[in-house]
This record gives C-alpha cells, sequence and structure tokens, in this order.
C-alpha cells in the first residue's frame, strides 16, 4: 500500500482532540483509530505489539543484524487539532497546475497562492486539499502514514541491515498531553523521531516553551437602568485587560525565534469572563518574564476593580533544544537522510511544539521531522503526495545510516 493510499484511509477518522474531557484519550475515535492501525501492524508482522488504557500503540520492527546497532524510534500523534472539524474528511487530489484551488464551489471557499505563497512552491504536483468544510488531518495523519509505509519497505526488504526500530503512536498531542502518559522504559529507544513537522526538509530541534493561562473576571450585574457606581462589566474589565497586552507580540505580528501572547479563548458574560491565553517563546528568560507580565497585569487590574481579576496559569513544555545538543548525531544523521532523498534540510525552530519536545525532557531525544502538510488546523491545509512519499523515504534512510 503506498503512503498515499494509507493517509486517504486515516483521515476518515474523526480524532479530534478536547482538552475539556479530562479523560486519555480525550476522545474516543483516537482509540478506534488506534485499534485500526494495531490491526494493520499486526497484518505486517511487526512485534511486540502493544496498546493500553489511554490509547498509547507501540510496536517493534526486530533488527535482522546481529550487529550491536542503536535502538531507534519513530513517533506520530492520533488525534487532530480541536479548531476545526475532523468529521466526515472528504479529501481532494488535485493536479495542481498554479493559480487558485477551489475546494468548495457552493460555499465560494478558494485556495489561493494570492493568501497561501508557498502553493507556488508546488506548481506541476499533486496535492491533496480538504472539500472546505473541515480539516485535513496531516497533522499528523500523514507522519503515521510515512512511519507504517517505511516499515513496510524495511520489513519487505531484508537485504537492508537494520537495528531494532520502535514505533509509536499516541493520544492528545494537539492539547499538550500526548507525551503525558508515554512510558519511555516500555518504549525502549535510544533516541527518536516525531514525523510531525511542515513543508519537505524540515528539521527542528528547538521549540517554543509554552503555558497556558486563563485570567477570570468576576462581575457585578445590575439592572442597566440603575447601574451607575454599582455594575463591574467583566466583559469590559477583560478587554480592557486584553488592550494592554502589546499588539505586535501577537501571533500574527511575529516570526522566527519571536515569542507572542496569543488568547484562544473567550467565554463571557456581564457577571463572569474568562480570557485563556498561550504564552510561547524559544528564549527560556524572555518565556518567564511574559508570565511575569501577565501577573503583573492582573494584579494592575485588580488595583482598579479590587478583587476581580484571577489568574490561573501553567506551564505546558519546554524548549527541546538544551536536552538536544549534547547528542546532536541524531540530528547529523536526520540532515544526512534528508540529503540521501534529494532533499535541502531546513533546519529551523519550531514555532510550535510536539511531543517530541515533552520526551526529551522525559529521557528520550526526540527530534522533529518534516510530514510533509501545510496550513495545519484549518479549511486551507493540504499536504503534496511527493512531500509524504519523501518523508517516508526519509524514515527508511534515517535507519540506514543508524547501522553505520
Amino acid at each position: 500500500m503506498t503512503v498515499t493510499d494509507r493517509f486517504l484511509k486515516y483521515v476518515k477518522f474523526d480524532t479530534k482532540s478536547d482538552e475539556n474531557s479530562g479523560v486519555t484519550p480525550s476522545t474516543s475515535g483516537q482509540m478506534v483509530f488506534a485499534k485500526y492501525l494495531k490491526e494493520e501492524l499486526e497484518g505486517l508482522g511487526l512485534t511486540e505489539i502493544t496498546l493500553d488504557d489511554n490509547a498509547y500503540l507501540m510496536a517493534t520492527l526486530p533488527a535482522n543484524t546481529d550487529e550491536k546497532i542503536p535502538t531507534i524510534g519513530f513517533i506520530a500523534h492520533l488525534d487532530t487539532s480541536p479548531d476545526m472539524s475532523g468529521t466526515n474528511v472528504n479529501p481532494q487530489i488535485v493536479d495542481y497546475k498554479g493559480g487558485d484551488i477551489v475546494l468548495n464551489a457552493e460555499q465560494s471557499i478558494v485556495l489561493s497562492p494570492s493568501q497561501f505563497p508557498e502553493l507556488n512552491d508546488y506548481v506541476g504536483e499533486t496535492l491533496i486539499t480538504t472539500d472546505g468544510t473541515t480539516l485535513l488531518g496531516a497533522d499528523d495523519k500523514a507522519g503515521i502514514a510515512e512511519i507504517v509505509t517505511a516499515i513496510e519497505y524495511l520489513k519487505n526488504h531484508p537485504e537492508i541491515k537494520h537495528g531494532k526500530i520502535r514505533i509509536a503512536f499516541n493520544p492528545d498531542e494537539e492539547i499538550g498531553q500526548g507525551a503525558h502518559k508515554f512510558d519511555v522504559d516500555l518504549f525502549g529507544a535510544d533516541w527518536a523521531y516525531t514525523m510531525d513537522g511542515g513543508a519537505v526538509g524540515e528539521l527542528e530541534f528547538e521549540n517554543f516553551n509554552a503555558a497556558v493561562a486563563r485570567i477570570t473576571f468576576k462581575g457585578r450585574n445590575v439592572h442597566p437602568g440603575y447601574a451607575k457606581d454599582k455594575m463591574i462589566n467583566a466583559i469590559r474589565v477583560a478587554n480592557k485587560f486584553a488592550t494592554m497586552l502589546p499588539e505586535s507580540e501577537t501571533p500574527e505580528h511575529t516570526e522566527g525565534y519571536e515569542g507572542f501572547y496569543h488568547v484562544v479563548g473567550v467565554e463571557g458574560s456581564v457577571e463572569e469572563t474568562t480570557l485563556t491565553y498561550i504564552i510561547r517563546d524559544h528564549d527560556r528568560a524572555r518565556f518567564e518574564a511574559r508570565k511575569k507580565e501577565l501577573e503583573y497585569l492582573t494584579c494592575k487590574i485588580n488595583e482598579e476593580f479590587p478583587g476581580v481579576a484571577t489568574l490561573d496559569m501553567k506551564d505546558q513544555y519546554y524548549n527541546m533544544r538544551e536536552k538536544i545538543e549534547p547528542v546532536m548525531h541524531v540530528i547529523d544523521i536526520a540532515k544526512q537522510a534528508i540529503e540521501n532523498v534529494g532533499v535541502t534540510p531546513k533546519v529551523q525552530p519550531i514555532r510550535g511544539g510536539t511531543d517530541g519536545a515533552q520526551l526529551s525532557f522525559k529521557g528520550l531525544p526526540c527530534p522533529n521531522i518534516f510530514a510533509g502538510g501545510l496550513n495545519f488546523h484549518g479549511r486551507y491545509e493540504f499536504v503534496p503526495v511527493s512531500s509524504m512519499e519523501k518523508a517516508a523515504q526519509v524514515v527508511v534512510e534515517i535507519c540506514k545510516l543508524v547501522k553505520k
């Protein structure tokens, strides 16, 4: 089965995660998908296949040589982003000649290089897009398809000598919980790679430090006709708080190593309003300063409106760079593998996070390699077929290089 065939099957599974469910996996569809994958891996003849109650699926392609070779792993996540529906995904295959792609004529939804100039890099290629009503799910079902396809290739080509290879598919990466219950000791790899990056060639071992903050504003509701000097409108107080943060330090105004504050949720009434922010920065000192700023602004609001604002903030993950730098050979191998398949490596920081960040801090060095998709988490997501094929080839090349 080709990587494309697998991908088209996988995106039909609705695996949207839910940060409010309080269970693992956060949605039942992830377990349904994990059970399907378990059967597929059994059919491929893999060994040491385990699927626990939290939907962590692991398997082994045994070594086919007596040489002493490190055990390496490849990891991808089962879930898709809660930012948009993943129900009834209807992928479209486009022989891209350039210009606009009409995703949905009825709703006038168009994927255009005027808005997404990266499309111009893929003229002449076959793209898989959405139908404009859902996300696609290349994040990270492309990664899963690439890993399984590569492992099948190695299984069918025993002339390629390799050590023990472990693979794992885990739930809830999109809500920052993918590595929380990942059993690193059971996985048993010396190091691993997440196949969870973006465009072809990407290789990442730096990511954001990350935190989530919820600021709750308690108001006082009074009939508006008699509210003078009595009402405290929680919506207005929340709005005032939001405008105290620098507009230039938001996702739409930052790039590269620049961090940001990003409001991702607003729930409110006059009586009570909650703002939810994610805080991101590659530099640990600046990251801590951003958290301090939210604490300061909460105090400042409470000076004007005593006791109105409450801040609940927690760290989510940290920059993996400090854990990868002592073992840079894992990056050198990946770079060489990418070059071996005819692609120029693009070593760059992740403007986000992956399970590999948390896993690196749990003792499993785990940089991130491209899966090929673009415009993740929304209706304009697409993936070039050639990028998925290259990613699968990179997995095979890494297994060859570790042998050396």
